[in-house]
């Protein structure tokens, strides 16, 4: 079985292929993507995916003798994985051998790194070859230069103990653009800072060590995935498909919201960013807002309406309470408020949205109007208002939408609202039989009127060992098709809906599975479709699960916000640290005490308030 692993800088994209054989020999191959450039293509669909890419085996790696003998990597002993991946070698010969691969963060140049470490008791002498490949080919934006080369000296000796590092480099040039600098040790330095500035931000602490862990990878590959545009920094997920564009779902729903959580500002810039192309680019004729803009920003793409309004006015309303900050949400209050009139202007007689699509695009049937795009809307109402009112707004445009909300309420359960194989839940649009995914989104933006019968559907009858599949059919022989997507906004909608005792043992089971199982170590996109890839805004949906899922974060204004802790039976307590909302840094830590919760929330090691409450009681928080 072979894996897979992506890794990416703002220039390169890297997607690391190993194989391990019963007798431990390991076979590596590097899937090498700069995004940035394109190459010509006789198709209008495929060449939204025509990056300059190769992918390259372990034969342009350089040959090492030793003794005259060449050297072959020992039995692989064990792999690691955090932000890199390195593959440790058993001594051979009385040398180790350690592979690294990782991307470089700001130049076109991925690197692997060998160390060769002398496990002996005597010098050893080695011998390097070179390695050297040259391709040079036309593209959009001019000549593309690719080179691949070593910086390992010919002759080396290591002496006992010792160790020998060198690197292999993989780059591309762009017309007579200066080289890449490749300077093994800045380039690994520079890679760990990104590392360590995770890490020590919106940390996780619960009683389950594959929670955590999947958190902190989480954050690294929601965090790395942010490419150069000739419009800034913008973030893509990637996934070998999806780079240097923007997305409604990807970045205005999914992964806005978290940076202003995570307070990486990268992150922040590349979010600001995407509301601003998408502002920029409101249609002048009432029409749809396009679904993404792609090739570096400059082409649209997306022929239907799949509720995109409703998704970034979701993403947008939350990440600029989040932020905390009155000057990005004046700047982007056009947006939010085109948004929400386009949505109201959809309004169908039953009083829900009508839109052509969601963000699956046709995959599975959607009708005239599908519940995603009612809840998102719904969702972007309730934030809106609470958005206006810190904005200082007139007061009846905050009851407008507060309104609204109430009347897409009652229209949502009226509407959707159904016995579906015997359980009061909803149909996802109006001639839908069969139970979907995205009926767990209600409970994602607050309505828990079906919430049993909801959760029954979700973690029971739609349950797979790879989550929550996407549709049930009762053809036993069609595929089990799942997006991760799903299955993160159904934690998520448990956890605040108060189900967490239900959610937690579906959590580890799907937490385990992607972190140690046979896709290691991110949660991903979809299967059968694009293999399971690495799509990094699906690891902001999972960090997502435990700020406004198990926590019930919701921002209220520019410096306050609900709580609504969920705290699962078996655990004692649950702490996240480092919190960078609303431009402050603040703890927020639970503890449980007998049958209550004591909910603490530090700012800036200073105790803000502290409570004891039930769980699932909502509290409010006014930061200073």
């Amino acid at each position: 079985m072979t894996i897979y692993m992506e890794m990416s800088g703002s220039l390169v994209s890297g997607i690391i292929r190993y194989k391990v054989g019963r007798n431990k020999q390991v076979q590596i191959s590097r899937d090498i993507i700069f995004p940035q450039l394109r190459k010509y293509t006789k198709s209008n669909e495929s060449m939204y995916r025509a990056y300059l890419r190769n992918e390259y085996a372990d034969e342009v790696l350089p040959t090492i003798t030793v003794s005259q003998k060449k050297f072959e990597p020992g039995i692989l002993d064990s792999i690691r994985i955090n932000g890199k991946i390195s593959f440790y070698f058993k001594e051979r010969n009385g040398i180790r051998l350690v592979r690294s691969f990782f991307p470089a963060m700001d130049s076109r140049c991925f690197v692997e790194k060998w160390s060769l470490i002398n496990t002996g008791k005597t010098a050893q002498t080695l011998t390097i070859g070179a390695t050297a490949f040259n391709q040079q080919e036309e593209g959009w934006l001019g000549t593309y230069y690719r080179n691949i080369f070593s910086d390992a000296a010919s002759n080396v000796t290591i002496m006992p103990g010792e160790k020998y590092d060198f690197g292999v480099y993989f780059t591309a040039q762009l017309n007579n653009e200066a080289a890449p600098a490749t300077q093994l040790p800045a380039l690994e330095h520079n890679r760990n800072l990104f590392l360590d500035s995770l890490a020590n931000n919106l940390v996780v602490n619960s009683p389950n060590k594959v929670i955590n862990t999947l958190f902190y990878f989480s954050k690294i590959r929601a965090a790395e995935s942010i490419f150069k545009s000739r419009l800034g920094l913008v973030y893509s997920p990637g996934g070998g498909s999806y780079y240097v564009g923007i997305w409604a779902n990807d970045q205005a729903e999914y992964s806005g919201p978290f940076f202003a959580y995570l307070g990486y500002q990268k992150g922040m810039q590349a979010a600001m960013n995407a509301y601003r192309i998408f502002q920029n680019n409101i249609p002048k004729n009432g029409g749809k807002i396009w679904a993404s803009f792609e090739l570096d920003v400059m082409f649209t793409f997306g022929a239907h309406d799949r509720g995109d309004a409703a998704m970034i006015a979701f993403g947008a309303t939350h990440f600029l309470l989040t932020s905390g900050d009155r000057k990005k949400s004046e700047e982007l209050w056009p947006l939010v408020d085109w948004c929400l009139e386009y949505c109201r202007k959809r309004v169908t007689p039953d009083g829900v949205v009508a839109s052509e699509s969601d963000e699956l695009e046709g995959r599975f049937p959607t009708g005239a109007a599908n519940l995603s795009t009612s809840s998102l809307y719904y969702g972007a109402l309730v934030q809106a208002a609470r958005l206006a009112k810190a904005m200082g707004k007139p007061g009846t445009l905050v009851a407008d939408y507060n309104k609204r909300a109430k009347n897409l309420s009652a229209a949502i359960e009226k509407y959707f609202g159904a016995n579906m194989d015997g359980l009061s839940t909803y149909k996802y649009y109006k001639e839908n039989t069969t139970l979907r995914s995205w009926i767990c989104l209600p409970l994602a933006v607050g309505l828990n009127q079906r919430k049993e019968g909801t959760l029954d559907a979700l973690f029971n009858k739609l349950w797979s060992p790879n989550g929550v599949l996407t549709e049930l059919k009762n053809d036993a022989d069609a595929p089990k098709v799942f997006w991760d997507r799903g299955t993160l906004y159904a934690f998520r909608g448990a956890f605040k809906a108060g189900a967490a005792d239900k959610a937690l043992e579906r959590l580890i089971s799907y937490s385990t599975t992607r972190l140690t199982g046979f896709r290691v170590p991110y949660v991903v996109e979809a299967w059968p479709e694009n293999g399971m890839a690495h799509l990094s805004a699906e690891s902001a949906l999972y960090c997502r699960i435990f700020t406004e899922g198990l926590l019930g974060f919701e921002p209220t204004s520019f410096n306050s916000f609900n709580l609504r802790p969920n705290l699962p039976t078996s655990w004692g307590y649950f702490d996240i640290t480092h919190i960078k909302a609303f431009n402050r840094t603040f703890d927020i830590h639970i503890t449980r005490v007998k049958d209550t919760l004591q909910v603490t929330v530090a700012q800036d090691g200073k105790v803000t308030l502290q409570r004891l409450i039930k769980n699932d009681t909502q509290l409010a928080v006014v930061l200073k």
